[in-house]
């Protein structure tokens, strides 16, 4: 009887408010983040007297890739913050860095001042993130969990569709109101979780008890003891600094030497003695691996996000520089204007429609990308239906591989109707391969760390990203145009990144045979 009165429940009341609420400030944040996220790449290397700050493709990338490096590891820090002080709370400081940091955006001229400025916007969107998931998975049960996150993730789609239309549109007129419209996202978003939002049901005695010390002693143990957490934190260091401010000559024998100085340091720690009980600095430790399998699987998955990453960092680059889109607009015509038509009917101006849309005569960038988050709105249910008894790991190397495909389109041609199909090639690896990664990601995990494992997914999403970026800007930088100081080869930087994500494909695939725990 309980069964069939809940089939019968409308999914309106399967959740309650907090749920609803949560999942529309979602859609608002994934609005502001991708209203300029999608057309940051043709923000910063476009020219100055188009309105953009003309940077070369190589910062582009140091600029992408190390903000929203960080933004994917500041979750960690403000979910903890969030437990102790309260949801709420978290929600409505997150807005009150994001909008001044958005409206600053459009006031810096050069590298230093917009990657201060980017730094802000991704503290504010770093703040948000833990607290929504967290407020969606105390709004649901075991029985309503999936369905919940599904619904959660349709938002976050929805969010990433509308917000670059929206950009797309305005940039049309100037460059300004994209920062705008991004700020003005997040206001909607603060006013709904300071009017509407109520906190979940949660343990906030027990929550609060978590100190921020704990919560940075469960970041390293993840990775390992403070020494191996040292070691690494060293090796990220230097590749961030190789990425603009030192030479491969410089940077690469430094990593070498930090590796040798680690080992060197080793030797003598592991012969000193310990007596019973007692406790040694944690420099004097020799170093341990933490949760091996995990970073194994972390590592390979940073392999998937770096290419993933690149249809919003490389790919706009590209269609501005190189796509010919003559054949969509040819194609499209007949049904523009029969809506020009349509809306001349009813008194209004259409005479400056086409700069919402074109640029150049060629169709916005930002217009041919958001067709992946199209694509997964409508796709994604079926596509999970699909593939709903296939093993995740089998779903995350189907998806890697798919993602190979879309790049290798790229070789076929540059007409617009090409690359309308590899981006919709690309969004069927997506969506095959990221809601099944979090899904491996809590099966491998020990009964008793199934948390911390799903609490530190992200950081392979945090290397992807700054993988993706600092890779995305070389590259496109040295094959791209001669005019930006390329070699004019873009076919070749495809074929790097599909090589990309057949490695990942490669390593899997041996990670799902040798490394994986027995089912």
């Amino acid at each position: 009887m309980t069964t069939t009165t809940a089939a019968r429940t409308s999914i309106w009341k399967q959740f309650p408010g907090s749920f609803w609420v949560a999942n529309t400030m979602e859609i608002f944040e994934r609005m502001g983040w991708y209203g300029f996220y999608a057309v940051s790449s043709l923000y910063l290397t476009g020219a100055v007297v188009d309105g953009g700050m003309g940077l070369s493709s190589e910062d582009r990338g140091v600029i992408q890739g190390l903000a929203t490096f960080f933004l994917y590891l500041f979750p960690a820090v403000f979910g903890a913050l969030a437990d102790r002080y309260g949801f709420k709370k978290m929600f409505l400081a997150s807005c009150t860095v994001m909008i001044p940091g958005y409206l600053l955006l459009g006031i810096p001229d050069g590298f230093w001042g917009f990657l201060a400025v980017y730094f802000l916007v991704a503290v504010g969107h770093g703040m948000f993130k833990p607290v929504v998931i967290s407020t969606v998975a105390k709004s649901t049960t075991a029985e309503t969990g999936s369905m919940g996150f599904g619904i959660f993730y349709m938002m976050v789609n929805i969010g990433g569709f509308l917000g670059p239309i929206v950009a797309g549109v305005v940039r049309g007129w100037d460059w300004q109101y994209v920062f705008y419209a991004s700020a003005g996202w997040i206001v909607l978003m603060g006013v709904i979780a300071l009017v509407f939002y109520k906190e979940p049901p949660r343990d906030t005695e027990a929550e609060g008890r978590r100190s921020l010390g704990e919560v940075f002693a469960g970041m390293i143990a993840v990775v390992g003891n403070g020494r191996f957490f040292l070691l690494v934190v060293g090796l990220l260091t230097l590749l961030v600094m190789g990425s603009k401010w030192l030479e491969p000559v410089v940077y690469l024998p430094a990593a070498a030497g930090w590796i040798l100085i680690n080992l060197a340091w080793d030797i003598p720690a592991r012969r000193i003695p310990r007596a019973s009980g007692a406790h040694r600095r944690w420099l004097l430790e020799p170093m341990q691996v933490g949760e091996g399998r995990y970073l194994i699987f972390l590592v390979l998955m940073a392999f998937f996000w770096t290419s993933f990453n690149q249809i919003f960092m490389t790919l706009p680059e590209y269609i501005r520089d190189y796509a010919d889109t003559s054949d969509l607009i040819r194609s499209l015509t007949p049904a523009a204007h029969w809506i020009t038509g349509l809306a001349q009917g009813l008194g209004l101006d259409t005479s400056q429609w086409g700069r919402a849309v074109l640029e150049h005569g060629q169709v916005k960038p930002e217009h041919l990308i958001n067709l992946n988050a199209f694509g997964i709105i409508v796709g994604q249910v079926a596509i999970a239906y699909m593939v709903r008894r296939l093993a995740p790991l089998t779903c995350i190397i189907l998806g890697s591989f798919i993602t190979m495909v879309s790049f290798l389109l790229y070789l076929v041609g540059q007409g617009g109707w090409v690359i309308v199909l590899a981006i919709l090639v690309f969004s069927v690896g997506e969506m095959l391969a990221s809601p099944r990664s979090k899904e491996y990601a809590g099966r491998i995990a020990p009964p008793d760390k199934v948390g911390m494992y799903m609490g530190y997914f992200y950081w392979c999403v945090a290397l992807g990203n700054l993988f993706g970026g600092l890779l995305s800007g070389a590259l496109y930088q040295h094959f791209g145009p001669v005019a930006r100081g390329g070699v004019d080869d873009p076919g070749m930087m495809w074929l790097i990144f599909a090589g990309l994500a057949l490695v990942s494909v490669i390593l899997l695939s041996v990670y799902d045979r040798a490394v994986k725990k027995p089912a």
